[in-house]
């Protein structure tokens, strides 16, 4: 299977931690597969700040940071 794969353990995070910027990318690319340039046209941002929200997050959740991203 190639691709990313959703998981349960995605709808189990606790996100509340986030703030809504940082919730919105989390989910929009780890959950619902956007990619981080895409996500960044789509909401009118740059791609360094979904970036930057994407740490951000993955560091409050204990994702830690992902490769390529």
């Amino acid at each position: 299977m190639t691709g990313a794969q959703t998981t349960l353990s995605h709808y189990e995070e606790d996100l509340s931690a986030l703030t809504s910027a940082e919730q919105d990318a989390y989910e929009a690319v780890e959950i619902e597969g956007y990619g981080v340039r895409e996500y960044a046209r789509k909401t009118g941002r740059k791609p360094g700040t979904v970036g930057n929200l994407l740490s951000r997050a993955r560091r409050k959740i204990g994702g830690g940071e992902r490769a390529g991203a």
